[in-house]
């Protein structure tokens, strides 16, 4: 039996991705899947550098806005949505393709990865939600550090709830979530699929950052957080752990000023377009599409589609 194609097109943030996308799923027939762990929230639009309706130019997007900034959010609710939104656009002859820069995210999809889901008990995750409720969540990172050093580099040493699931699959299978994420790369995909990441000079990624964050504030970055923060929305929750959206919080809150609370959201956002580059390194199948060596969009666009007929993704 054919296997059902699929297109993936990551990279760096603030790389080029959303105009490309757009353009690639016009030519082939696409519908984008988003695979962006902060554009799924409703309200959180300026920071998130969300796509407008009108930027769509008519193309099908899903899994942005589907859920409320309070909601839980994760990796296993997103393989969900994406195999289902997967299978709509196949029903209509389409092609998907994943946009997006959170790796574990399409490796999750890509791969069809097993969760194992075990809430039966759940004492030593509240006993952990304690710990960090009383001695922060620095406390609980260093824990991590001495179970799973792997695991402590691939999370932000704010995200608790991965922190404690990390922690808490260790306790109950004795074995790393680090070792079992890495035996779960190894498994074959279901798709015919083309792994494109997007990349450039380092140096030109971190100004299109800077720019990008100028922008942010221009359009009223501060605002929306303060809005969001009005409605009750707080800095331990997943949704405002995000870049630009705790910075702010620390700003609004007299932690920071706005001028130190920007040069921190500049800086952390360049050291995350670096891990970023580093774990698509790591993947296994990927096509490196180099805009210095390139050029421009209709060169890439062109080198796409050539790959695609290649493949047997899209007719010659």
């Amino acid at each position: 039996m054919k296997m059902k194609p699929l297109v993936i097109l990551t990279g760096p943030t603030a790389v080029g991705k959303t105009d490309l996308s757009i353009r690639l799923a016009k030519e082939i027939g696409g519908e984008i899947i988003s695979a962006d762990s902060m554009q799924v929230y409703r309200k959180m639009n300026i920071g998130t550098a969300k796509i407008r309706p009108e930027e769509m130019q008519g193309v099908p997007h899903h899994l942005i806005d589907i859920v409320e900034p309070g909601e839980e959010f994760n990796v296993v609710l997103f393989q969900r949505y994406a195999l289902a939104a997967m299978e709509e656009i196949y029903s209509r002859g389409n092609i998907p393709i994943l946009v997006g820069g959170t790796g574990f995210y399409i490796q999750a999809v890509l791969y069809q990865i097993q969760f194992t889901e075990n809430n039966a008990d759940d004492s030593y995750r509240k006993e952990l939600q304690a710990l960090a409720d009383e001695k922060g969540a620095e406390y609980l990172y260093e824990m991590l550090k001495q179970t799973d050093e792997k695991a402590a580099e691939a999370i932000h040493a704010n995200n608790v709830k991965r922190i404690i699931r990390a922690l808490e699959f260790y306790k109950k299978t004795g074995t790393q979530i680090s070792a079992h994420n890495e035996e779960e790369r190894h498994r074959q995909s279901p798709y015919q699929f083309c792994y494109f990441v997007l990349n450039d000079d380092r140096k030109r990624i971190y100004q299109n950052i800077d720019r990008r964050v100028d922008r942010m504030l221009e359009k009223g970055l501060v605002d929306e957080v303060r809005e969001l923060q009005a409605e009750g929305y707080t800095r331990d929750m997943v949704s405002m752990q995000g870049l630009g959206y705790k910075e702010i919080l620390d700003y609004l809150n007299g932690t920071l000023t706005l001028e130190e609370a920007v040069y921190i959201l500049k800086r952390d956002t360049r050291h995350f377009a670096k891990r970023q580059i580093t774990w698509f390194k790591r993947e296994k199948e990927v096509i490196w599409l180099n805009r210095k060596e390139i050029g421009s969009d209709d060169a890439i666009l062109r080198h796409m589609l050539a790959i695609l007929k290649t493949k047997g993704i899209i007719e010659t």
